[in-house]
């Protein structure tokens, strides 16, 4: 029997005996799709547990519990902070800060403070959760603290934070565009390539000459470099573009589709501005 067939408990029943994680999301994203009271009280049942296994069933269940709309989304919203209110293991830390980054846009204030208060946490998938959780956002205060954890000693949180200052918000000011040139300088390519990125999205003029050279040495991790090259939308662009593609014929640097297809949405561009 497939398992869209299967009734809500026995799936519950799967989560709390498999002693494997093989099909773990299988069986929340099954659940995911039964925005029904009864999944949702069986998951708080769960939660209000003191077996971390338990907690983070029910959490996991909960952070996407039906998708539009979600199902009682703000009653899930105070279960996750009322959660914060007690001290939990990073893992259901993790699971709750994931949670909120799924329903993030109904944040208020006091539920960005009490986030921030784990900037500092000594557990990095607890600061990494807490950069999911604030992505997207507009409000100060979780500007600021995104702006503190893209310097964060670890690769992934720099890289997530400097992606959400970059490209998920639509806030510019120099707080922002001095933390995404301090990026430039990091010794990972992907968090330089998304500090380029939101500076192009910034029509940063100074950003022009990076990309060029970035144009030069394109290779096929340059994906975000068309894009930014897109995004910055300067038509001189046109003609490095085809010099590029000429050249990309005899060393296959990249693949040419890409950079056709960048080519493309610039002249059209440019023809819209005539």
């Amino acid at each position: 029997m497939k398992r869209k067939n299967w009734t809500d408990e026995k799936i519950f029943e799967r989560l709390l005996t498999n002693r494997t994680k093989k099909t773990y999301w299988d069986n929340i994203r099954e659940l995911r799709r039964r925005p029904n009271q009864y999944v949702f009280d069986r998951a708080v049942g769960l939660i209000k547990t003191n077996i971390d296994k338990e907690i983070i069933i029910g959490i996991d269940i909960l952070a996407q519990l039906g998708f539009n709309p979600r199902f009682k989304q703000n009653e899930i919203i105070e279960i996750c902070f009322s959660l914060l209110d007690k001290e939990q293991t990073p893992k259901v830390l993790e699971s709750i800060l994931f949670a909120i980054s799924h329903n993030n846009e109904i944040l208020r204030k006091d539920h960005i403070l009490t986030l921030n208060k784990l900037k500092a946490h000594r557990f990095c998938i607890v600061r990494y959760g807490l950069v999911q959780a604030l992505s997207g956002l507009e409000q100060k205060d979780a500007i600021e603290t995104l702006i503190e954890l893209s310097a964060d000693k670890d690769l992934d949180i720099r890289d997530w934070a400097t992606f959400s200052l970059g490209t998920q918000i639509e806030t510019n000011n120099d707080s922002i565009t001095k933390v995404l040139w301090e990026r430039m300088k990091d010794s990972s390519k992907m968090v330089r390539f998304e500090a380029i990125a939101g500076l192009a999205k910034r029509k940063d003029k100074q950003i022009k000459d990076t990309l060029i050279q970035e144009l030069k040495n394109i290779d096929d991790n340059g994906s975000i470099i068309l894009e930014s090259i897109e995004e910055f939308g300067d038509f001189d662009f046109i003609e490095l573009l085809e010099k590029q593609i000429e050249s990309n014929k005899k060393t296959q640097q990249v693949n040419e589709k890409w950079l056709k297809d960048t080519l493309g949405k610039l002249k059209t561009k440019a023809q819209h501005m005539v």
